[in-house]
């Protein structure tokens, strides 16, 4: 499966096998030609720009090993882990898709009125050490935790935040200091008891009481606050199409906030395209 072969599928089917639209592959390949161009010249690549991009996106979307990934496009296992960390990185490093980041969310001039904050957890394989940082009871398994700050307007991710799988979705929420303007509106669910106390302007559905049962109003609050906040669960699914982040994650952590950083980046563009 070589970019020549595919490059004719309707849009719809482009995005089905790659994750993103033929645009957006498009415009990453335009990144990786300015790229290149800054580059001292050497020995040339077996596979195209093209072709190094779709293996980098098959890797993303698909999450087979290096070695599945090698034989499939007839290279070395160790030349498929450098093109595709090599992509990884200039995309990172180009700023093109890049997310806005909190500082946004202080700029008045900006017009984001509200915003959803929401939490997703991707498996992880058992950590050799101090695993029950990484130990996720809700899950019951070990995870890395992504919080996600989601313009609820634009449906645009702002900003977003990691963590190991035991911490609370709140705590992850204070550590990563997120602040807003006081305009600014907050959507959450139920795991950030306590966020009026940092950012009074905040709505949480309402927790029925002990031993007690939620009012008819209060029924209909929570309903409307989830209309609002199912922003924040599509863009999640958006993002664990891309199965590095729903699979259990195989490889080093410590890369793991660049990938989802980057893949979210690929999300924002696609929505702007469509704005």
């Amino acid at each position: 499966m070589t970019y020549e072969r595919i490059k004719h599928l309707k849009p719809e089917e482009f995005k089905r096998l790659c994750g993103v639209h033929p645009e957006t592959f498009n415009q990453i390949v335009i990144v990786m030609q300015q790229a290149k161009q800054q580059l001292k010249p050497g020995r040339p690549s077996k596979l195209s720009l093209e072709d190094q991009v779709l293996m980098t996106l098959e890797y993303l979307r698909e999450y087979r090993t290096y070695f599945h990934i090698a034989q499939t496009w007839g290279v070395y296992e160790s030349t498929a882990y450098r093109i595709i960390r090599s992509v990884e990185d200039t995309l990172i490093s180009s700023g093109k898709f890049s997310l806005p980041g909190k500082k946004k969310l202080l700029e008045p001039e900006h017009t984001i009125e509200v915003v959803v904050v929401d939490v997703t957890e991707s498996p992880i394989e058992r950590p050799p050490k101090k695993q029950k940082r990484y130990y996720s009871g809700k899950k019951k398994q070990h995870t890395l935790k992504s919080q996600v700050v989601v313009d609820q307007l634009t449906k645009q991710i702002v900003c977003t935040a990691h963590g190991k799988g035991r911490e609370h979705d709140f705590h992850l929420f204070k550590t990563s200091q997120v602040k807003m303007l006081t305009a600014v509106e907050c959507l959450a669910d139920k795991g950030y008891q306590g966020i009026a106390k940092i950012h009074p302007n905040s709505r949480i559905p309402k927790k029925k009481p002990r031993k007690a049962s939620l009012s008819v109003e209060d029924k209909h609050l929570n309903r409307q606050l989830a209309k609002l906040r199912v922003v924040g669960e599509h863009v999640n699914r958006s993002l664990t199409i891309f199965k590095i982040l729903s699979d259990r994650y195989r490889n080093r952590r410590k890369r793991f906030g660049l990938r989802f950083n980057l893949i979210a980046g690929l999300y924002n563009y696609e929505i702007q395209l469509t704005q």
